[in-house]
């Protein structure tokens, strides 16, 4: 627009002819030049600019003082250029003055609305943008408005306060097929308002309300007998409880552990990585555990498996054999071995040195066990199948440095690879197996000679979480044994419990340790390290000895034998033939003969009775005398080629 104007007043300028020069010449052009230099400023002229946009206004005002100038400057030169000139000229320039003004007011006027334009323009724009922004904020307060009337709305249909249903909502929900979502709704606000029952408290009804439904909603939803979630129940608080039942439901991270006696991590680790599989060190505390994420070989039939470089092993089965810590040169026994796992891993520390002899009662696991034996290479251990309980007698007592006991158990701590625990496990069930630990334990401390320079040392571990299979088991050992608990030598897990409900175990059971799968990412795992101080057993009063199997059949077998040998007739004819007869089916029926000797006198066969109960006794004792001369010589024969 100033472009413009500047262009038609040089055309202005250039339109008087150059050799005149007079009065009536330049007075319209000096008035027209005060005229402009006069001008009201562009606000005033512009009624309809909003005061919205004052920058614009300023640099117009600029824009046409600049033009101003130029024109009184140019004047100012065209009259002193042209001072002389000719009356022809003179006439000229007076026939041009009539037509000067209207090309001034044509040119002006021109300029005029121009600007009116302009300003017209930068109106219109600055309306629209003034009522594009009115309206966006008026639909964004509208969209505030809507959200926080909507949310008015939910809370008024979820109250504060959680009701638990009533009985005939738990029939008309029983009737029908589970309803998983609302399930799952109710399960998170009993655990929302157990979490904080204090402040939560519905009024009138009791936590044990709130807790029996949780567990039933529980037991529908993931599919637990009433048994295991209520023991669950009592162990955890709800919030963790949550976390434990989810990490039941996911799998655990397959892991493998170097074969030390073979190969070195770092160079396992590269030949897998260039056959495709994905993995990573275990974890600081392992320097021999890797993790595999995924793989696109089977990592069970790889070269470098078959080989026997590295095993395959849950990493909470590396946790007993890092608390037993074996030593070189050393007697130590895997009391249930199969398939040999941590049989092979106490190999590797021992580095193929002393002696371990792996035991496993049944018979089918042994192939398993041998092979992974052979296979990793395994050279110092033994293979043997007996019942647990009577190790001390086939060993002896006293006769190993360090015993490794992986006891059977419920499995109530690896339900992410056996969903069948869920339902299969009962009270009866954890009973039955807390009785085989105890005694698998006692055995175990009667192994170990406490008189060792460099062991003594009897580690425990299950695969459980339930406190009846661990800390009540250890507890029962050191009431009935010489051995106190010492640091399992491991960093990280969680304190064994001192106290549960009504039971209240030793105070040195916080040195236990007890892994999660919600916590350190691993199988339910408990681990306990005994120290045994003496030879000798105790026996608290009031407690019962436990007799272990094999004293149970020897004991009755003695009785039998003493039994067979007074009831045998002293003549070498045998047993006396008996009379029988024969009734209508063919049948032979024995006839009893009178006791004649009830008339006899009672004073003569007073003595009868003492004399034969006193060779009973006898008996007996010789009996057991005999047994135990043979047990000793099966101990020193044992020992001596141990030696050897």
């Amino acid at each position: 627009m100033s472009a413009l104007s500047r262009n038609k007043k040089g055309a202005k300028l250039q339109t008087p002819p150059l050799n005149k020069r007079t009065k009536s010449n330049t007075t319209p052009q000096l008035k027209k030049a005060a005229k402009s230099s006069h001008k009201p400023p562009l606000k005033k002229q512009r009624k309809g600019v909003s005061d919205e946009k004052p920058e614009a206004s300023t640099d117009e005002e600029e824009e046409e003082e600049e033009v101003s100038e130029q024109s009184d400057e140019g004047s100012e030169l065209s009259s002193d250029l042209f001072s002389d000139g000719d009356g022809e000229e003179e006439e000229e320039d007076d026939d041009e003055e009539d037509t000067e003004p209207l090309a001034d007011d044509f040119l002006g006027g021109s300029d005029d609305e121009e600007e009116g334009t302009l300003g017209s323009d930068s109106d219109s724009d600055g309306s629209d943008l003034e009522k594009e922004s009115k309206a966006i904020d008026e639909e964004r307060e509208r969209e505030e408005r809507d959200a926080k009337d909507e949310l008015q709305i939910n809370i008024k249909e979820q109250p504060d306060e959680f009701r638990l249903p009533t009985k005939k909502e738990l029939e008309e929900e029983a009737s029908g097929p589970p309803d998983l979502p609302a399930l799952q709704t109710r399960i998170k606000e009993i655990v929302r308002v157990l979490s904080n029952f204090k402040d939560l408290r519905p009024e009138g009804v009791k936590r044990k309300e709130f807790v029996e439904q949780l567990k039933a909603d529980l037991a529908s939803y993931y599919g637990y007998n009433e048994f295991l979630i209520g023991t669950l129940v009592e162990m955890f608080p709800p919030v963790e409880l949550m976390e434990l039942i989810e990490a039941f439901e996911k799998k655990r991270p397959t892991s493998i552990r170097t074969n030390t006696l073979k190969t070195r991590r770092r160079d396992l680790a590269d030949v897998l990585l260039n056959r495709g599989v994905n993995l990573d060190p275990l974890s600081k505390w392992s320097k021999v555990g890797l993790v595999v994420y995924d793989s696109q070989v089977p990592i069970g039939a790889t070269p470098e498996y078959l080989a026997g470089f590295y095993m395959l092993q849950s990493a909470s089965s590396f946790l007993p054999v890092m608390a037993l810590a074996p030593r070189e040169n050393e007697r130590v026994v895997d009391m249930a071995a199969a398939p040999g796992g941590k049989t092979t891993y106490v190999a590797s520390l021992m580095k193929n040195t002393g002696i371990i002899y792996a035991n496993e009662m049944k018979v089918a696991r042994l192939k398993s066990l041998t092979a992974n034996l052979h296979r990793m290479g395994v050279t110092n251990t033994i293979v043997c199948n007996y019942d647990g309980r009577e190790l001390p007698k086939v060993f002896g007592q006293n006769s190993v440095d360090r015993v490794l006991l992986d006891a059977p158990c419920s499995g109530t701590g690896v339900i992410s690879k056996d969903e069948s625990v869920k339902t299969s496990k009962s009270a009866d069930d954890i009973r039955k197996f807390a009785d085989l630990q105890k005694q698998l334990l006692l055995a175990a401390i009667d192994l170990v000679d406490a008189e060792s320079k460099t062991g003594g040392y009897i580690v425990y571990s299950t695969c459980s979480i339930m406190i009846p299979e661990n800390e009540a088991v250890i507890d029962y050992a050191l009431k009935k044994r010489d051995v106190k608990l010492v640091p399992c030598g491991l960093d990280f897990g969680q304190a064994g419990f001192t106290r549960f409900r009504e039971h209240r175990f030793h105070p040195t059971l916080e040195k236990t340790r007890r892994f999660y799968p919600h916590v350190h990412n691993m199988d339910g795992f408990f681990v306990a390290k005994l120290k045994k101080m003496s030879n000798e057993t105790k026996a608290s009063e009031g407690d019962k000895p436990v007799e272990t199997k094999e004293q149970a059949q020897l004991s009755s077998d003695d009785e039998d034998e003493a039994i067979e040998v007074l009831e045998k007739p002293s003549g070498a004819s045998g047993k006396p033939k008996q009379d029988t007869k024969v009734d209508k089916n063919q049948r032979r029926i024995p006839i009893s003969k009178p006791n004649n000797r009830g008339n006899m006198n009672k004073n003569a066969n007073a003595e009868g009775p003492r004399k034969q109960k006193k060779k009973r006794s006898q008996w007996k004792a010789e009996i057991a005398q005999a047994r135990e001369d043979k047990r000793k010589v099966m101990r020193k024969t044992t020992k001596e080629s141990g030696r050897r």
